[in-house]
């Protein structure tokens, strides 16, 4: 199921613009984030087939199912508490059963760890980015020889060293394990080429073990460093993984500020960490940012990214007296928010026609 066929079908209640054009944080290029609500009908929901969200290929599009949608609400999700107070302005469709949803009936103290958690996963990206930055993976990807070792003379000798200095070839070699010495082989050699290699092929992910005739001697001990080598693949997989996927405008600008971490996501750390306080000392979520300005300027690289970690960690040290003199309940009345979904469910059915809406409304165990 995509996005174009929940609204082709009629399903959609609810569909906004949202992300940094709603927070007024969009720069020119900026992408155009659009998230909505919409309602399966019967069929879907009596039989196996419920559908919790759909999105398009980039995510740039995500609907979200109203009972997963008000799922989420009640655990303050960030992303969906904000989809309650997006500006009128961001708003292209609004069905008027969502009037039967109030951004009061969901703010709680809750929203202290989980705008606050969110706002730290932001961190981790930033960092990793950083990572990313200081410590790129070559493209030329190494093979299992490179982490496969000779000991000799007392010395752990890397194995494409050790054949070099003897002009041996790879392919000539022959390995045979030794019992209850975990990666480590007899090494043996055969000028004929009539064993297997240390590796059948550059593209091998293992060692590969021959059979030797009885009687000879191996000439070395191997030892393959398997989890050294199963890091590296999976660290050169998430680079350039990365690399492929990664907003090539948003990297450049990071490049340019020279900080070498993603601005974006710790301005988003101060967003959420903010918005949490105002949920709390205000007691409304605002997603058009007030603060627009100081908010551009850690986007822009204007502060180093030691100074930003020391003022978020300062942020939110002080959200706990915050909400401990908020006027919120503790979390959102689950009870109730499973009220609001029937009634809405009630409503929205009590509109269309069929026998199924017929049979809904009067089945008083639903």
């Amino acid at each position: 199921m995509t996005p174009e066929e929940v609204k082709a079908k009629g399903w959609l209640i609810f569909e906004t613009i949202a992300g940094s054009r709603a927070y007024g944080l969009a720069s020119e290029n900026s992408d155009t984030d659009i998230r909505g609500v919409f309602i399966l009908p019967l069929d879907y929901l009596l039989g196996m087939e419920y559908i919790p969200q759909v999105s398009n290929e980039t995510n740039d599009i995500v609907y979200f199912e109203l009972k997963r949608f008000l799922e989420l609400l009640g655990k303050n999700n960030p992303n969906m508490m904000e989809l309650l107070a997006v500006p009128d302005d961001c708003i292209i469709y609004r069905h008027d059963i969502m009037d039967m949803i109030k951004p009061e009936q969901f703010l709680s103290k809750l929203c202290e760890s989980s705008f606050a958690n969110y706002a730290f996963t932001q961190i981790k990206k930033a960092y990793g980015l950083e990572k990313k930055i200081i410590n790129p993976v070559d493209k030329e990807k190494k093979t299992v020889l490179d982490f496969c070792f000779v000991y000799e003379d007392k010395l752990a000798v890397l194995l494409k060293d050790y054949l070099n200095s003897n002009n041996f070839m790879q392919e000539e070699m022959g390995l045979t394990s030794i019992h209850h010495f975990r990666d480590m082989y007899r090494l043996f050699r055969s000028e004929s080429c009539e064993y297997s290699g240390v590796i059948r092929k550059e593209t091998a992910n293992d060692v590969c073990l021959s059979s030797i005739p009885e009687g000879r001697n191996p000439i070395a001990i191997l030892y393959f460093n398997r989890d050294a080598y199963s890091v590296y693949c999976r660290k050169y997989k998430e680079y350039w993984d990365w690399v492929e996927k990664r907003n090539e405008e948003r990297y450049a600008g990071t490049m340019q500020h020279g900080k070498k971490y993603d601005a974006k996501n710790m301005m988003h750390v101060f967003r959420l960490l903010l918005v949490a306080k105002e949920i709390a000392t205000e007691g409304k979520l605002n997603v058009r940012r007030g603060d627009r300005e100081f908010l551009l300027d850690i986007k822009a690289g204007k502060y180093g990214y030691d100074e930003l970690l020391s003022m978020a960690h300062a942020l939110h040290a002080q959200l706990p007296a915050y909400y401990l003199s908020a006027n919120l309940p503790e979390s959102p009345d689950l009870i109730a928010a499973n009220q609001l979904l029937v009634a809405m469910r009630k409503a929205y059915y009590s509109t269309a026609t069929g026998v199924q809406s017929f049979i809904f409304l009067n089945n008083n165990d639903l």
